[in-house]
Parts: structure tokens; C-alpha cells; sequence
């Protein structure tokens, strides 16, 4: 009965579909557009980060080596994860076969993994950074940053791979037609909650209610003890409010986009809704967005970005010595 009910709900859902286009293609046309528009952005916006990262010397910091790691999966997300999902929404089905099903869950846990302990990885840094300065400055350093990131996408590529080949993703390609579905057992289940979303988020929120506390004390500090030295003081203070503004921001935005994510698991898991099930689907669209979302904070608060994209989008970056030019300083 389940089986019958299933066939004649799919078979309805696209003579639907068909039956929509034959009256009019211009909100499936629309759709297909605002998709393209979205992946545009993401893959351009991401893609110029990296490439700014890599080329000019004077962003070969700790902090923007973590930041070219997120970009990159960012871009990756645009390239290989966001096209299929967007397909999928606009069709209502599954178009592809089961072995590429598996590969698209595979891709997508993990960029999912990668971005979510990226963020992470960027909080801790910046905690070390504010509270331990000295041990900072010797003990984190590029290379140690660098292997970090390697270390992130290494885990993430066993872990998901694990998860799954162990759920028998990999081994039970068997699917209804039109469907794409993910199976992962309670333990399983758990345990991915705990890694992927409990364990850096609580991270993430502990670590950044630290860094506006340090920050807050610092300035406090500065005002008290250094006035004979106002402007570089004031600068200094603004300079470390900046930073701490910037990181709480792309932390909120990436929290604000994965928690509804989540929360709706947790819903489905528990109530087995079909229909819950769908809603997951759209939800899971607000979290890719936000790969497109953090290209335009860092272009909104970062003038280096702003600075290092008008050269590459001009083609400065060819010319002699590019590398070496000065982005950081505001004109």
C-alpha cells in the first residue's frame, strides 16, 4: 500500500510538473534563472577570494590561509553541489541514477564538514590570537595553519566516507525512481549531530563570546593606560573592533543558515513526516546559500578584498610585480 501510495504521488507530482510547463514556462524559466544567478555568485565571488589569497603576498596570514580553505569549498559548493540541488528542487524529483545519488551525498557531507569546522577553526585561531598574544605569534604560524586546514579536509574525507559506506550507501545503490534518498541509522545519526553540528557550533559560540569580552577588556585597557598616545590607541581599538565586528558577523550569518537545517532533522527524525521531509530538502538550500552570502560580507567589510578584486577584475594582476602589491593600506 505504501509502495501504491508512493507511485501514484510521484506519477501526480509530475503530470504536475508537465502540465504547469505546457500552460506556461516562465516561473519554471524564472526559477532556473534565479538558480544560475546564485551559483554565479557563488563560484565568481568564492573564486576571487582564492585567487587574491594565493596572489598577493601580504594576505599570506594565519587567519586567510582558514578563510582560503572556507572560500574554496564555498566554490566547490558552487561548482559541483549547487547545480544538482537546485535541478532537483525545480524538477520535484531525482533525475540521475544511483551511483551519481551516492556521489552527491558524498560531495556534500563533505563540503558540509569542511565549511562548519572551518568557521570553527577560524574562531579558535582568533582566540588564541586575542587572549594568548605571545604564544600566538610563536607558535601559530603558517605552516602550522596550513597543515590544520589539510588535516580538516582529511578528516572529513574519512569520516564521511565511513559514515556513508557503513550505512550502506555505497553498497545498496537500489532506489526508487525519482529519489534520492540518505540512510543513516540512529548511532549514526547521533554521532553526526555531535561532530558536525553540536561540537563546532558550541565552539564557534563559546570561543566568540571570549573574543568581544577580550576585545571589550583590551579597549578599556588602551583608554586607561596609554593616554599619552591617543590617535594609534583610538586606531588600535577600532582595528580590534573591526576584526571582532567582522568574524561575529560571518559566524551569525553561518549560524543562522545551518541551525533551521539542523533543528528540522532533529523534527523529522522524530515525527516522520513525508512532508517534513520536503521542507528539509528547501531548508537545506538556506545553508548552501550561505557560500554565497560570505563573498559579499567579506567584500562588505574587507578592504583588502575590495581592493585586490578592482586589481583582478582590471587585469592588474598580470602586470610585473603584481604580487607584491600593497593591498592593505586604505586609500
Amino acid at each position: 500500500k505504501i509502495t501504491g501510495l508512493v507511485n501514484i504521488t510521484f506519477n501526480y507530482i509530475m503530470k504536475t510538473i508537465n502540465y504547469s510547463r505546457d500552460l506556461s514556462s516562465a516561473p519554471y524559466t524564472f526559477l532556473y534563472l534565479c538558480a544560475a544567478c546564485v551559483i554565479f555568485i557563488t563560484t565568481c565571488g568564492n573564486l576571487l577570494i582564492v585567487i587574491s589569497i594565493c596572489h598577493f603576498k601580504q594576505l599570506h596570514t594565519p587567519t586567510n590561509v582558514l578563510i582560503l580553505s572556507l572560500a574554496f569549498s564555498d566554490f566547490l559548493v558552487g561548482i559541483f553541489v549547487m547545480p544538482i540541488h537546485f535541478i532537483m528542487l525545480v524538477e520535484s524529483c531525482w533525475l540521475f541514477g544511483a551511483l551519481f545519488c551516492a556521489l552527491y551525498n558524498m560531495i556534500g557531507f563533505q563540503l558540509t564538514f569542511v565549511s562548519i569546522h572551518n568557521v570553527s577553526l577560524v574562531a579558535v585561531e582568533r582566540y588564541i590570537a586575542l587572549s594568548n598574544p605571545f604564544l600566538y605569534s610563536k607558535k601559530v604560524s603558517l605552516n602550522v595553519i596550513f597543515i590544520a586546514s589539510l588535516m580538516n579536509w582529511a578528516v572529513s574525507l574519512f569520516y564521511n566516507f565511513a559514515l556513508l559506506y557503513f550505512n550502506g550507501n555505497f553498497t545498496e545503490l537500489e532506489m526508487r525512481p525519482g529519489e534520492c534518498l540518505l540512510v543513516i541509522g540512529e548511532v549514526w545519526s547521533a554521532v553526526d549531530l555531535f561532530v558536525v553540528f553540536i561540537l563546532p557550533c558550541a565552539t564557534m559560540v563559546i570561543l566568540y563570546i571570549k573574543i568581544f569580552a577580550i576585545a571589550k577588556r583590551h579597549a578599556v585597557a588602551i583608554r586607561a593606560n596609554n593616554k599619552d598616545r591617543r590617535s594609534k590607541d583610538v586606531h588600535a581599538i577600532r582595528s580590534e573592533r573591526k576584526a571582532a565586528k567582522v568574524f561575529g558577523i560571518l559566524v551569525s550569518v553561518f549560524l543562522i543558515c545551518l541551525v533551521p537545517y539542523y533543528v528540522c532533522i532533529l523534527m523529522a527524525d522524530l515525527i516522520k513526516s513525508q512532508s517534513l521531509y520536503n521542507v528539509l530538502s528547501n531548508i537545506l538550500t538556506l545553508f548552501y546559500l550561505n557560500s554565497a552570502i560570505n563573498p559579499i560580507i567579506y567584500a562588505l567589510f574587507y578592504p583588502w578584498f575590495q581592493k585586490s578584486m578592482k586589481i583582478i577584475l582590471t587585469f592588474q594582476i598580470f602586470g610585473s610585480d603584481s604580487s607584491l602589491k600593497n593591498v592593505l593600506r586604505v586609500t
